[in-house]
């Protein structure tokens, strides 16, 4: 069968080996931070990870501008540890979950706050507050022996130099081996995934010209430019 055009090619993310990793899914897990749950007004039920998804077409690398996008007035950045899935499996007992991990990396959840909130107000998906283009910027994607099990280290964030955000990954409500076996409950965990596994309190806006820069304890820097409105 001929195609009418050619599919868009993969988005390939760089590594610390020089390979190239493929992004199939992204599936970002919310209030996983307890102080971020309370600045959101939100509780965090550690019984049920909250969580929504994006496109792999929302990742962007290290040193990458990202367009100020179109319908906000707050974009909002979120600093992020990031799973990359190395292994499938469905129904994945929490024991053998880390075993699922290719590595791990920082990563930056970028959203449209005044829409999430607009929907969120409504009951509606987040979709347009969190998954537009260039949202999901991604640093290096490290193998997981350069973090261990991911269980402790400081995770921060700066926009001009100016600390915004710093936690801890012993903070996380759910675990990285928790929320894998969660999330293969509910879907056959492939190759390729990426986990965003939630922010630190001190969230907030950015506007044209700011240098978002994350950092996780054992992992490259990630170094996010703002540009200009999206055309």
């Amino acid at each position: 069968m001929s195609l009418l055009f050619q599919p868009i090619a993969p988005v390939v993310a760089p590594t610390s080996t020089g390979e190239g990793f493929p992004v199939r899914r992204i599936f970002c897990i919310g209030r996983n931070y307890e102080e971020h749950a309370k600045e959101m007004g939100l509780q965090a039920d550690p019984e049920a990870p909250f969580f929504f998804t994006k496109w792999a077409e929302t990742v962007v690398s290290d040193g990458a501008t990202i367009p100020y996008p179109q319908g906000t007035a707050n974009f909002h950045y979120e600093a992020e540890l990031v799973v990359a899935i190395g292994k499938g499996g469905r129904n994945i007992p929490r024991a053998e979950a880390l075993g699922h991990v290719w590595g791990y990396a920082t990563g930056l959840d970028m959203t449209r706050r005044d829409l999430q909130l607009e929907a969120r107000g409504k009951g509606r998906p987040w979709d347009p507050g969190k998954n537009f283009e260039q949202s999901s910027p991604l640093g290096l994607i490290h193998p997981a022996a350069a973090l261990g099990d991911a269980s402790k280290g400081a995770i921060t964030l700066t926009v001009n130099g100016e600390l915004r955000q710093r936690g801890d990954l012993s903070e996380l409500i759910n675990p990285v081996d928790r929320l894998i076996e969660f999330l293969s409950s509910l879907y056959h965990l492939e190759q390729g995934d990426l986990i965003y596994t939630g922010t630190p309190a001190g969230v907030g806006a950015v506007t044209p010209g700011d240098i978002m820069v994350v950092e996780v304890e054992g992992l490259s820097r990630l170094s996010i430019t703002v540009g200009e409105l999206a055309g």
